[in-house]
């Protein structure tokens, strides 16, 4: 079977970590779109890549383009899943995949329509730490989980221009960094959250600069999430059951874990996989669900589905909070 041509619309900090990745395996991005056509050659030029698209919505047409992955703003998610779905293409979207539930489930509607894959490109879902978890969890060694503790903090300039404070451009800690947190929670949970509660505070420009979330699913697992986009916290998350709890640092791009066994306080250190190969693991992922054709084996590689669970939480909250953003509106 020959390679799978990846296209890729956009030119930021994802797409050079994309083109590197496929670097690694001797190989090159087919294709590069942007909305400033300079940057893309510019982009093709350091890559090696062989073809530039003079407009944009060439990429969605182009019959040798696989697979593209979307790394734009993610308030442009939308209109760029709409063409590449209808086109036919299988698309992997930097998070947030779109900005509500309602965007989501039009995509994946469109996806099945098309008979394509769709797959939020979430880090969590790819990086071999926490499937190495999931199996040592599935042992049932650690007795049943019983709560989640999840730091995420940035320091952003206080620049209300840039993108992370920038209403225009879908900023603020929830679709920024607390995506990453609730995926993490959604991972390890037995199934999603139906209790919500959760606490805000807004940056001068309306987007939420702080969080703290709370919750509960049928299951009675808990957590808890506190987000900030102008006060650093380390990336930490904390996994409780009933026999010992796991420490996860630098989630979402973590390789190593530690679990302790609270009866006797033993320490394990559990590593898997490397944070610079996080795309390398994303890449390998959608290509087999590619070439898979198999719901199944599909689901268990992308996890669209917990994608959906954490878009459902993301936009129920926003909503209790009276947030919206100007395609909202």
């Amino acid at each position: 079977m020959k390679p799978l041509n990846w296209a890729t619309l956009g030119c930021g900090v994802i797409a050079n970590e994309l083109a590197t990745a496929l670097a690694r395996q001797n190989r090159h991005l087919y294709s590069v779109a942007n909305r400033t056509h300079e940057k893309a050659v510019a982009f093709a030029e350091k890559y090696q890549i062989a073809k530039v698209y003079d407009h944009l919505e060439d990429v969605f047409t182009d019959p040798d383009v696989d697979i593209i992955y979307i790394s734009t703003p993610h308030n442009t998610h939308i209109q760029y899943l709409r063409q590449a779905l209808a086109n036919g293409k299988h698309v992997l979207c930097e998070k947030s995949i779109t900005l509500n539930s309602n965007e989501l489930d039009e995509a994946i509607a469109l996806a099945e329509k098309n008979h394509v894959i769709l797959a939020e490109a979430m880090t969590i879902f790819h990086m071999p730490i926490y499937r190495k978890l999931a199996e040592i969890i599935s042992f049932g060694t650690l007795g049943p989980l019983r709560l989640i503790q999840v730091n995420f903090g940035s320091y952003k300039e206080y620049d209300m221009n840039n993108r992370f404070f920038n209403r225009n451009l879908a900023g603020g800690a929830m679709l920024d960094i607390g995506v990453y947190a609730l995926s993490l929670i959604r991972w390890f949970f037995v199934e999603t959250a139906d209790q919500v509660l959760s606490q805000v505070k807004y940056a001068p420009t309306g987007v939420d600069e702080q969080a703290g979330i709370l919750l509960m699913n049928p299951a009675g697992e808990m957590a808890t999430v506190t987000l900030s986009l102008h006060a650093k916290q380390p990336k930490r998350a904390t996994i409780a059951f009933d026999k010992g709890y796991i420490e996860i640092f630098e989630y979402p791009r973590a390789m190593e874990a530690t679990i302790t066994y609270t009866g006797d306080g033993h320490k394990e250190t559990i590593s898997a996989g490397e944070t610079a190969d996080a795309l390398s693991y994303e890449v390998a992922d959608m290509e087999a669900a590619v070439c898979s054709g198999d719901l199944s084996t599909i689901e268990s590689l992308m996890h669209l589905n917990y994608s959906q669970d954490v878009m459902h939480i993301m936009t129920e909250i926003r909503n209790n909070w009276g947030m919206k953003y100007p395609e909202e509106e």
